[in-house]
């Protein structure tokens, strides 16, 4: 036993020494961008700094920054432009510099957008195309990966496909006998079809055709061609009815093979491609065997520790979204349950984890059981936990998934959802420094404070509420939308002193802003606000006739002069609910209105029964049904104004209305009417 401690002594200081040893001689970053930018340098030297620095920045982000700083993109570019322009008798020696720089350059570009950015500034794009028409093989490789390096970011331009030249060049690339110059050219429509109108031009080329017969190709030409697909055939179902039908299908059977590849990528890019011809057109992969296989391979792709398990998830969210078939097959091949699994482990990287919690929301948007289960197996704590993340994007994966949950009526009733220990990092949320994590909170807790069953104070009391009337004056009108939004929610059936409460917070004068909104689906949310504070009790309404009737009389100019459905829909129920209490509310909104004789212009009334739109029909009878109630003792003076503008005879045009809804306000409103006599002199 001393012997084995003994041994063991000097080797740990021998391992440090050479660590140090290995340190020291890295060179240094400013002499070699020294060396680089030097032109007496030799050859041998400048093409061992290119490859030192390519070596330094692979993978490591923060050299890649450091190096940045230090000007390297703009020297290695001008290294290579100087190599391709040269006409040097030593042509091996100019070629070894231009693959070095080519591969520092893509170095640089790879999944680094601020690296992109400096690339694309110093003019190497250019440079580097040029390079695939060069003589040398290896060099043509070197710019071509650094090429689809460069066409990964969203930064880079985008190819204009309806160039005539454009098209040839690209269509020179697909036809090239060269693995990563066709890879190239499948990465240039990946990054660059968008539009229906691009689609249908690659399709016309004879893209499609191209990118079909290089399914049988190399590995790298079988990825690209798919995730090239999936591009061009991404929501047109002209352009994939093109794909599936000729020779039989042929072309859909082989990206159906492709999803039993070896290899992951392969798998989940040919998964990704029939997600993208499902999504468009749902006749098409109807089998039950095809759905499940889908389903399952995704779960096992989720198992992978690349990048390929990181997308799996977003493929297995895009297969299952708005669809309920799915979501039941899902659910009954255990995924809540594996993606339950996943989130056990913990240790996901971030992508991966976004992506887990936006398969499990999609899961959860429709069916009951769904919720259920996730909720049995720990569901909310690890969405707890998700809210607290360094990324933004899994906190609003999150919330996404939280608000999803959250729409479970038992749950809700239930209380499950409003305790602090949801409450707290949600609310926190709302001040968070990401606005599509504030928008994603915003969503969450318009559905939970929905919660009728139970008290709100718990929000309230985290100063969730305070922080929603914040944000309803945010100068982003995506944030004011949803925090009135959740505002509306919370004021829904609770009782007079708590809706007492938040109008404190809220203030007349705010929700009279926020009612002239610029925004429509601003205006929209707030007078739902008004609409919810003033349903209830006779107490509730009194709440828009203080400041001199300053909020009933905004209610009646949007009323007046909007345009958009919604927003005139919310102002009526408006009018109907205050329409619900006593006389002098009645009174009121009988004036507003009508406010003029007879023979004076047409109340709004009239152009909100005769509307195409049944529920503005239906909003406009049921404030009808509300004024002319016979147990109150204005209705027959109020009847008789009806009478004497015509109202009654528009009632009557409408009794047979299509819409059982409008139909029933209309008989009702009109039987009302009719207790007070026909109107006969």
């Amino acid at each position: 036993m001393p012997t084995s401690a003994s041994a063991s002594g000097p080797i740990q200081p021998q391992s440090s020494a050479e660590t140090s040893s290995s340190l020291q001689s890295r060179p240094i970053p400013e002499d070699l961008i020294g060396r680089l930018s030097s032109s007496t340098v030799p050859y041998e030297i400048k093409v061992k700094a290119l490859r030192d620095l390519k070596n330094q920045i692979i993978g490591n982000r923060t050299k890649k920054l450091s190096f940045l700083k230090l000007g390297a993109v703009p020297c290695v570019v001008s290294i290579l432009s100087s190599a391709t322009t040269s006409t040097a008798a030593s042509r091996g020696n100019l070629d070894s510099i231009i693959i070095q720089s080519a591969a520092v350059i893509g170095s640089f570009a790879c999944g680094f957008d601020a690296g992109v950015e400096a690339v694309l500034q110093a003019g190497a794009l250019q440079i580097l195309l040029r390079l695939i028409s060069y003589p040398n093989e290896k060099v043509v490789d070197a710019g071509a990966r650094s090429l689809k390096l460069i066409y990964q970011s969203k930064l880079a331009p985008k190819f204009d496909f309806f160039k005539d030249q454009n098209m040839e060049f690209l269509l020179s690339l697909l036809n090239c006998d060269n693995e990563n110059v066709t890879g190239l050219g499948a990465s240039v429509i990946t990054h660059s079809c968008q539009t229906s109108m691009e689609q249908r031009a690659l399709g016309d080329a004879g893209v499609i055709t191209k990118l079909i017969n290089l399914l049988g190709g190399s590995l790298i030409q079988r990825d690209s061609s798919l995730e090239s697909l999936a591009a061009i055939l991404k929501e047109n179902s002209e352009v994939i009815l093109k794909f599936v039908g000729p020779e039989n299908g042929r072309a859909l059977n082989v990206v159906i093979e492709l999803t039993m590849d070896k290899y992951p990528r392969t798998r989940l890019l040919a998964c990704m491609c029939l997600i993208v011809i499902r999504n468009a057109l749902p006749s098409y992969l109807q089998d039950l065997q095809i759905k499940t296989k889908l389903v399952l391979i995704l779960l096992e792709l989720l198992d992978d520790p690349g990048q390929v398990g990181e997308e799996a998830p977003f493929a297995l969210s895009s297969l299952i979204a708005g669809k309920e078939d799915l979501q039941k097959l899902a659910f009954q091949e255990n995924v809540i349950d594996k993606l339950c699994n996943h989130l056990e482990k913990g240790s996901l990287q971030a992508k991966c984890l976004q992506g887990i919690f936006l398969a499990l929301a999609d899961l959860c948007s429709r069916l009951e059981s769904c919720r259920t289960r996730l909720l049995s197996l720990k569901g909310l704590h690890f969405i707890n936990h998700a809210m607290t993340h360094d990324s933004a994007e899994v906190r609003a994966a999150a919330c996404i998934c939280l608000r999803n949950i959250s729409r479970s009526v038992e749950n809700l009733s239930a209380g499950t959802f409003m305790k602090e220990s949801v409450m707290n990092p949600l609310v926190q949320l709302l001040c968070d420094t990401s606005t599509s994590v504030q928008v994603a909170a915003l969503g969450a807790i318009s559905n939970i404070v929905v919660d009728f069953m139970v008290q709100k104070t718990t929000f309230i009391q985290c100063g969730g509420l305070k922080q929603l009337v914040e944000l309803s004056k945010s100068m982003d009108s995506t944030l004011r939308m949803n925090a009135v939004w959740a505002l509306r929610n919370l004021i829904f059936l609770v009782n007079d002193r708590c809706k007492e409460a938040i109008l404190l917070e809220l203030t007349q004068s705010t929700i009279t802003s926020l009612i002239c909104d610029p925004e429509a689906f601003v205006q929209e949310q707030a007078l739902a606000l008004v609409r919810n504070l003033v349903d209830g009790s006779t107490d509730c309404i009194k709440h828009v006739f203080a400041e001199d009737f300053s909020l009933l009389d905004t209610v009646i100019r949007q009323i007046q002069s909007a345009s958009k459905a919604e927003v005139l829909i919310q102002g009526m129920y408006v009018l109907t609910n205050v329409a619900s209490g006593n006389e002098l509310h009645k009174e009121a909104v009988m004036n507003l209105l009508f406010p003029t004789p007879p023979g004076g212009p047409q109340s709004i009334i009239f152009k909100f029964l005769q509307s195409n739109d049944s529920r503005l029909r239906t909003s406009a009878a049921w404030t009808l049904v509300n004024l002319t109630l016979p147990s109150s003792s204005g209705a027959f003076s109020r009847v008789s104004k009806l009478r004497k503008v015509g109202i009654v005879s528009q009632l009557k045009n409408i009794i047979n209305d299509p819409c059982l809804d409008v139909k029933l306000r209309a008989r009702t409103a009109l039987g009302q009417v009719m207790t007070f006599g026909d109107g006969s002199p």
